[in-house]
């Protein structure tokens, strides 16, 4: 009986490490990073604790306070107040970006998939030409092209990941599109459009949301980098890459200004990475 109260009362092995397994550690803190992130692009004037454009050459360079948390720049504007208004930016700049990447992804792997073999051939020999590009030099060809600012930044960023997105999605479609259930879809003598857009599409698009998150955090990379180049968003515009760009010049004499806008972009790139591929995990389990 005693054995029995024990067996019980006692849990199963490996229960705790399944639990532990099933919230880990890494992302319950990226999705708070990612809750303050959303809070700050949404919300800012209630996190931010001073006008991010407001300039004060008496406070100019004064390192990390209580009265400035994050320091002020040459200017004597609040760096903490500029990082959480350029959270708002940087973070649409990536969402946009995404968006823009997959649905030209999703429109070139379409047309693909469902255009016959020569169509096939000849958007994959595309695919290839863009991908004998990096990525961040694609988005450039493409500002030189259209001209700087954070819209054709955007626009850049997305049509530089297109390629990638592609690639996915049209191998994504050319499996689902073997699937017994499609086949079982014709044989019922459901038409090609039919099928096309009631079973193929949307079990090929559905896990592409997942990789989106991926890709999110890359996207908030390259648009910093654009417009730390100046290709970007141009000062005085609280967006990260631009204030890095801003506060290159003091490195050696006020660290601060470069230090915050950087860790932001990094916990950024990191939080997104780590939730989405703890979401890419999940999908994979069930």
């Amino acid at each position: 009986m005693s054995g029995l109260a024990i067996s019980r009362s006692t849990p199963a092995p490996g229960g705790l490490a399944r639990r532990s397994r099933r919230f880990p550690v890494a992302e319950v803190v990226s999705a708070v990073i990612v809750a303050f992130l959303l809070a700050a692009a949404i919300f800012p004037g209630l996190l931010a604790t001073a006008d991010p454009t407001q300039i004060a050459p008496a406070d100019a360079f004064q390192p990390p306070s209580t009265a400035h948390w994050f320091g002020t720049d040459e200017s004597g504007r609040d760096v903490y107040s500029r990082v959480v208004f350029g959270t708002a930016t940087s973070l649409l700049i990536g969402l946009a970006a995404t968006a823009i990447g997959l649905v030209a992804g999703a429109a070139l792997a379409t047309i693909a998939a469902v255009g016959g073999r020569f169509v096939d051939f000849t958007v994959g020999r595309v695919l290839e030409v863009l991908f004998a590009f990096p990525g961040l030099l694609l988005a450039l060809l493409v500002i030189v092209i259209a001209g700087p600012g954070p819209v054709t930044a955007t626009i850049a960023v997305g049509v530089s990941t297109a390629p990638g997105y592609a690639r996915l999605i049209r191998g994504q479609l050319l499996t689902v599109r073997s699937a017994e259930y499609v086949e079982a879809a014709r044989v019922l003598g459901h038409g090609p459009w039919r099928i096309l857009t009631r079973h193929v599409l949307p079990n090929a698009v559905a896990p592409l949301f997942v990789l989106a998150t991926l890709g999110i955090g890359q996207a908030v990379v390259w648009a910093s980098a654009l417009s730390y180049l100046g290709l970007g968003a141009q000062p005085p515009a609280p967006e990260w890459g631009a204030m890095l760009a801003a506060a290159r010049t003091y490195l050696a004499t006020a660290w601060w200004m470069t230090f915050f806008p950087g860790a932001m972009t990094v916990l950024t790139t990191l939080a997104t990475t780590v939730l989405g591929r703890g979401m890419q995990r999940r999908t994979r389990e069930s």
